[in-house]
Formats: structure tokens, sequence, C-alpha cells
């Protein structure tokens, strides 16, 4: 059964920093695209960042482009999500997501297994 589990998600200032794990299990990634997305209360899902498996070419949403960097360890079959310069617009649930195959990476119907997501909240 595969699964992903989100990790790192917590309270911080504005201007602070958090790094988000997410571990599957079940079954290899590391030829699939995986993602992260996030969804604030009262808004859809919306894509932040993905990174493809076979030859690493990330993508970001333009509201975070130059403050959050996606990153994987193929060996431990985690992608990461480092946040910096975070503020109160990124307080949401971020969930993680793999496997697009050949759909587009900023959709999330392209995905085909998602994690239960963890809480990120930024102070002003």
């Amino acid at each position: 059964q595969v699964q992903l589990v989100e990790s790192g998600g917590g309270l911080v200032q504005a201007g602070g920093s958090l790094r988000l794990s997410c571990a599957a299990s079940g079954r290899t990634f590391s030829g699939s695209t995986m993602g992260w997305f996030r969804q604030a209360p009262g808004k859809e899902r919306e894509f932040v960042a993905a990174i493809r498996g076979s030859v690493g070419i990330t993508y970001y949403a333009d509201s975070v482009k130059g403050r959050f960097t996606i990153s994987r360890d193929n060996a431990k079959n985690t992608v990461y999500l480092q946040m910096n310069s975070l503020n109160p617009t990124d307080t949401a649930v971020y969930y993680c997501a793999a496997d697009a195959g050949r759909g587009v990476v900023t959709r999330a119907s392209s995905y085909d297994y998602w994690g239960q997501g963890t809480q990120v909240t930024i102070s002003s």
C-alpha cells in the first residue's frame, strides 16, 4: 500500500523558515514527478512546487519562486520543501503528491497519490 507522510509543519513568525518532508512507502518514486500543493481555509488547493523524477527539473508557483526550494533524496524515497522568508499568506495545509505521469505538474488532478497534509501557520 502506497503511503505519503508529510512532516515538518508548524508555527513560525513571518520571515522564518520551515522544511517540509514527505516520506513515501509502498513503492519507489525515484522516476516519478513529486509535488507540493497547499490549501488555505476557504480556498482551493493550489500548486506550490514540483520536481521531475528522471531529470530533476523543478517547477514553482510564482508566489513562492525565489523563496521555496523543492528537492528529493531518491535513496530515501523522500521529497523536501525548504521554505524561507515565510509570510502569513503562506499559511495553509501543505500536501505532498506523487506520480503525475505525463500530466501537467501544476494540476492536482495529474497526481495519483496524496499525503494527509501538514499544517503551516505563519504569524505576523
